[in-house]
């Protein structure tokens, strides 16, 4: 964490500001190693405090490395603000994202004398290469999660509803040791796996459906995301078969382009490209991949847009996706680091076409 504030301090400099200031979970884990829900963290050129409430005092004495715990009372706004004019600072850093604006008065009111400097993105760079143990950590979640996956496979049955399979999945990940699922499980079946961020109800499973899965878990604080698509006791035909293959030949191709010094743009392209010549460009309708960190949305994000380079130790996913209204689609995920001679990648459970039998 020393390492941490101490690479932020130079962001700082370079920006010409007096300090930084962050109420934002993720941010304020990374920079310090505190999970708590409500904190603040404020950085100068001689300071570096975690400021929190009663609640979360024991728990940030125990987490909170390269920084001072101060308890507070009142809102952490007012707190944060306070410890900026304290300190001396002429102006502070603030990132806009994740700082609402009725937060943003409350700590501009506090630093009495001092300017907040909108700076988006600011932490983005430090946060997106990961060190050994952020990647051991999401080696793990990746693992369990697999492992649930495997077992909520195994035990399809005909009349099982999305939701039950979904609910199955989260209790497998806390029953291997995660803290919860990174984000809300998704399993579709059949024509439901059309909707790339589709919701799983009510609807059961049946002979030849579609089974679109979509889940991560986190440990200790990482996040893993994982994407497999298989089908329920037969093949629903040779259209399904095509886009699958075609998913499948373009999230290879992703993975090969993942190396350092690709730029993000390519890598979608390499996927993207596939799919287009396929005839199936309109139906892939999302950016390739994103970050995978502390957030399960993280920067970089691969998509035709992106000016991001890729350098050794970003993680990503790479994840193209057809999808054909009122018949059904396939996504294929994996999560990878950037290593010097091209990508680790974490997943392990195979990609080629499954058919589970009841």
């Amino acid at each position: 964490m020393k390492h941490r504030i101490a690479a932020l301090r130079g962001l700082i400099a370079g920006r010409r500001a007096g300090g930084y200031v962050s109420l934002d979970p993720p941010v304020n884990a990374y920079l310090t190693g505190f999970h708590g829900s409500a904190s603040a963290v404020v950085v100068t050129p001689r300071a570096a405090a975690l400021l929190c409430d009663f609640r979360y005092t024991e728990q940030a004495k125990a987490q909170a490395k390269g920084c001072r715990v101060r308890e507070v009372s009142g809102d952490l706004e007012t707190a944060a603000g306070a410890f900026l004019a304290e300190a001396g600072c002429a102006s502070a850093l603030f990132e806009p994202d994740r700082l609402s604006v009725s937060a943003h008065g409350r700590v501009r009111k506090a630093f009495a004398g001092g300017r907040l400097r909108a700076a988006p993105g600011f932490t983005d760079p430090l946060r997106a290469v990961k060190d050994a143990e952020e990647v051991a950590r999401m080696r793990r979640a990746t693992e369990i999660a697999e492992a649930a996956l495997s077992t909520a496979f195994r035990r399809l049955k005909e009349g099982v509803t999305e939701r039950e399979v979904a609910a199955l999945l989260e209790h497998e990940f806390r029953k291997r040791g995660a803290q919860k699922a990174s984000f809300d499980t998704t399993v579709l079946f059949g024509a439901h796996s059309s909707l790339p961020h589709g919701k799983p109800g009510d609807t059961p499973l049946k002979q030849g459906d579609i089974v679109l899965v979509d889940c991560g878990c986190i440990v200790d604080g990482y996040c893993s995301d994982l994407t497999r698509t298989a089908v329920f006791g037969s093949i629903p035909g040779a259209w399904f078969e095509d886009i699958y293959a075609c998913v499948l030949e373009a999230q290879l191709a992703g993975l090969a382009a993942v190396r350092p010094g690709a730029g993000a743009a390519a890598v979608d392209r390499a996927c993207r490209d596939i799919i287009a010549r396929a005839g199936y460009g309109p139906r892939f309708g999302h950016g390739t991949g994103h970050g995978v960190g502390l957030e399960i949305h993280e920067f970089p994000r691969l998509n035709q847009h992106s000016a991001t380079v890729l350098a050794p130790g970003m993680a990503v996913t790479v994840e193209p996706g057809i999808y054909l209204p009122g018949r059904g689609g396939v996504r294929i995920e994996d999560l990878v680091v950037v290593t010097p001679d091209g990508c680790d990648v974490l997943n392990k459970l195979p990609k080629e076409l499954q058919v589970i039998r009841p």
